[in-house]
């Protein structure tokens, strides 16, 4: 839990976490944003990466999540998979790790795979699950090389039912994926971690009492459990 905390106090102090109200892509009135674009410089991207590398090393050692190596989609996942390779690899579990372009190359190499080869248990590595498309898209890329997509791993799980603000699906992004593609989604926190981390009084956030309510508020009517 305080490696939770500690990663929603860094995404705050990054400016990636911000409390307010913010029009979704679904039409709701989120008191909350969470835009890992933000993570923009190098420390930034290295601070990230090593959270990730650790969510990594917890789901191995204490959940028995097995994976061979990481898969970035294009974009943001390039450049998280990337880095998070370089950090597992400082933790002494150097894994091999590929990307895909969008669109494919007919010269040097070829395709659309950059990187190395996919195989064995492959963890698909991104910032957030939103439509599901891009997980849709590399489980497809990695079958089709014939690996097995072995988790996702995210940033931030909402927690959060899919479809429109008047119109809400009856599950989350999340659980849509682990569901249709029978994988776990790992994260490196929730919305759960973000309400315990309001409810732990931290001074240096201002109208703290404020954004715990609205978030409550709004995990009420959009929230899913688990």
């Amino acid at each position: 839990m305080e490696n939770r905390h500690e990663f929603i106090r860094f995404a705050l102090g990054a400016g990636v976490l911000k409390f307010g109200q913010f029009r979704t892509k679904a039409g709701r009135d989120s008191p909350y944003f969470f835009n890992a674009g933000l993570f923009d410089d190098g420390e930034r991207l290295g601070r990230l990466a090593e959270f990730y590398a650790q969510r990594l090393v917890r789901a191995q050692q204490e959940e028995g999540g097995q994976f061979d190596m990481l898969f970035g989609p294009a974009y943001k996942g390039i450049t998280l998979a990337s880095a998070t390779a370089v950090a597992l690899a400082r933790t002494g579990h150097n894994l091999p790790f590929a990307f895909n372009r969008k669109e494919a190359k007919d010269h040097g190499e070829g395709g659309t795979l950059v990187g190395a080869p996919l195989r064995g248990r492959v963890v698909i590595i991104d910032d957030v699950i939103s439509a599901g498309t891009s997980v849709r898209e590399s489980v497809e890329l990695i079958r089709a090389h014939g690996a097995t997509p072995a988790a996702v791993l995210i940033a931030l799980d909402r927690q959060e039912r899919g479809g429109t603000a008047d119109a809400p699906t009856a599950t989350s992004a999340t659980q849509e994926v682990q569901s249709l593609y029978g994988i776990p989604v790992w994260s490196i926190a929730c919305l759960d971690d973000l309400l315990g981390f309001l409810q732990t009084g931290d001074a240096s956030i201002a109208g703290q009492a404020d954004h715990a309510e609205a978030i409550t508020a709004y995990r009420a009517r959009y929230g899913i459990r688990g």
